[in-house]
């Protein structure tokens, strides 16, 4: 056989062959089309939820981040606030006059209660930026705006309900309690129970203040009004004193009271405030 021959010959199978891959080809265009138009394919839904993935982490360790920054305040202010505890623990148990402690270590818990009580106010600022930094990336600009005054509000109220509590109330408290002294029963109080008293009965004060805040929020973004308000005042007077019973340290009525009238009163401020000044 010529080598004219030979070459003719293979033509038709190279011909066959092309069009053997080409219909391959046109298959796999038709099966790819028919995927895409279907929505069955298999690499764009791993890839759409890979980024949700990131997104969760990202946010898992920004979350980390931020909670380790808070401890470390927390624990710098701590510190910082042993050296002093004995001048705390002084300013604290001022209103009681002199105390006592029954075991050798009370002593020594009760001023690293008192640090790291005294440091968590210190470092409360931190905390509350830390908090702050934390969710106001998924804010918008008019919420970011609202929280640049939020945010310092909400310390400074917290701390005024603290020196309310220590300078009006706590004192009214006290010589209440020492009120049923006679002269065969003489107050002697220790000073690990006097300080778990005297900051269970501050703390609820710095949140109670809280509410005037809370409130105006509520009314700012149309949520309540005065009159609704207005209409909750029975109610908000028996949840006061609700409230008052459930965080008061002691279980009698005098603490409960204590609680309660601020309470309302923060309410009844609330209400002009709600109506006078954001006229709603």
């Amino acid at each position: 056989m010529s080598e004219h021959d030979e070459n003719k010959s293979t033509l038709p199978e190279v011909a066959e062959n092309t069009g053997v891959i080409y219909s391959d080809k046109v298959i796999r265009e038709d099966v790819g089309v028919a995927a895409e138009s279907s929505g069955e394919g298999t690499e764009e839904p791993v890839e759409e939820s890979q980024p949700s993935a990131m997104s969760l982490i990202g946010h898992l360790e920004e979350l980390r981040r931020r909670l380790i920054v808070m401890i470390a305040a927390i624990a710098v202010g701590s510190t910082a606030c042993y050296f002093y505890a004995a001048e705390i623990s002084g300013f604290i148990t001022a209103p009681a006059g002199k105390l006592y402690y029954m075991n050798p270590s009370e002593a020594f818990f009760t001023y690293l209660k008192v640090s790291f009580f005294a440091g968590f106010l210190l470092a409360l600022p931190v905390v509350m930026y830390q908090l702050w930094a934390f969710i106001v990336p998924a804010m918008t600009n008019k919420e970011r705006q609202a929280g640049i005054f939020l945010v310092p509000t909400s310390i400074i109220l917290f701390f005024v309900g603290l020196l309310f509590s220590y300078y009006l109330v706590l004192p009214a408290g006290i010589k209440f309690f020492m009120g049923f002294a006679t002269d065969n029963l003489q107050p002697m109080f220790s000073i690990g129970q006097y300080l778990s008293f005297v900051i269970s009965f501050l703390m609820p004060f710095g949140f109670i203040f809280e509410l005037p805040l809370f409130i105006f929020v509520m009314a700012r973004f149309g949520i309540i009004s005065s009159a609704f308000l207005s209409a909750k005042r029975k109610m908000v007077v028996f949840l006061s004193f609700v409230v008052g019973a459930v965080i008061s340290p002691t279980p009698d009525v005098f603490s409960q009271t204590m609680i309660a009238v601020p309470m309302i009163l923060l309410y009844e401020i609330s209400i002009l405030i709600v109506k006078y000044i954001l006229r709603k």
